[in-house]
């Protein structure tokens, strides 16, 4: 098997989810004792938010390049960034190393189109539901994406990093979530992409009338497959 190079701690709840799914993936594969080889950074997320609300977005990419890097040297074959809202900084990620960085976008938009959906509701933090990072990469594989009114957004942004990055998961908010989503149905998607690798703490298939996309779950098996190969 390959080793995957993780990049974690953003937050740590959603980082351990990805290191039970990749070995589980791989154990369901392989039989017997079978456990993927990784390699792990886990970051003090504090310092990541503090850099995404000032908009420090060049200090938070030199420092996630740097790392990528230091996986790669380290023997990593392939870097997998346990975030959806640090991959708007994929680009400068992927120029620092020689090896394949396996997108979290790309992963969940090749899974929606095989089930054949095509409009697609978004939930993630404000960073994921409003700016073009995202979005866009998720458009160039021919899906529509519908996301949240302002006022519902800045109300799931708030229960992510209030909230599910603490470990906190509260019925109420679980409410909240989902007329979030039945309100994105009502307005035409045939699905929903739980787009935070926290949200799958919080809602999952039996909160909405639709398929939904857990992008944690997707990535991590992705990268499962990417270290066992064909």
């Amino acid at each position: 098997m390959q080793t995957i190079g993780l990049i974690g701690g953003m937050s740590w709840e959603s980082t351990a989810l990805y290191y039970k799914l990749i070995n589980e993936r791989v154990r369901d594969r392989k039989g017997k004792l079978h456990s993927a080889p990784l390699l792990m950074y886990s970051y003090d997320f504090q310092g990541i938010k503090e850099m995404q609300y000032a908009g420090r977005w060049a200090e938070a990419a030199a420092s996630l390049a740097e790392v990528a890097k230091l996986l790669e040297n380290a023997g990593a074959r392939a870097i997998v960034l346990c975030t959806n809202t640090m991959h708007k900084l994929a680009p400068e990620i992927t120029a620092s190393v020689s090896i394949p960085f396996i997108h979290i976008g790309d992963a969940t938009a090749q899974r929606i189109r095989a089930r054949g959906y095509r409009r697609a509701g978004l939930l993630g933090t404000k960073f994921t539901m409003e700016e073009d990072f995202y979005i866009d990469r998720l458009k160039a594989h021919d899906l529509d994406v519908l996301i949240p009114s302002a006022h519902e957004r800045a109300e799931v942004n708030r229960i992510i990093y209030d909230e599910l990055c603490l470990g906190i998961v509260a019925d109420a908010s679980r409410r909240r979530y989902q007329d979030v989503m039945a309100a994105l149905v009502a307005r035409g998607a045939d699905c929903i992409i739980l787009g935070c690798t926290e949200i799958t703490m919080l809602v999952g298939a039996a909160d909405t009338s639709v398929e939904t996309f857990d992008t944690t779950a997707i990535h991590a098996e992705t990268a499962a497959d990417f270290a066992i190969g064909p």
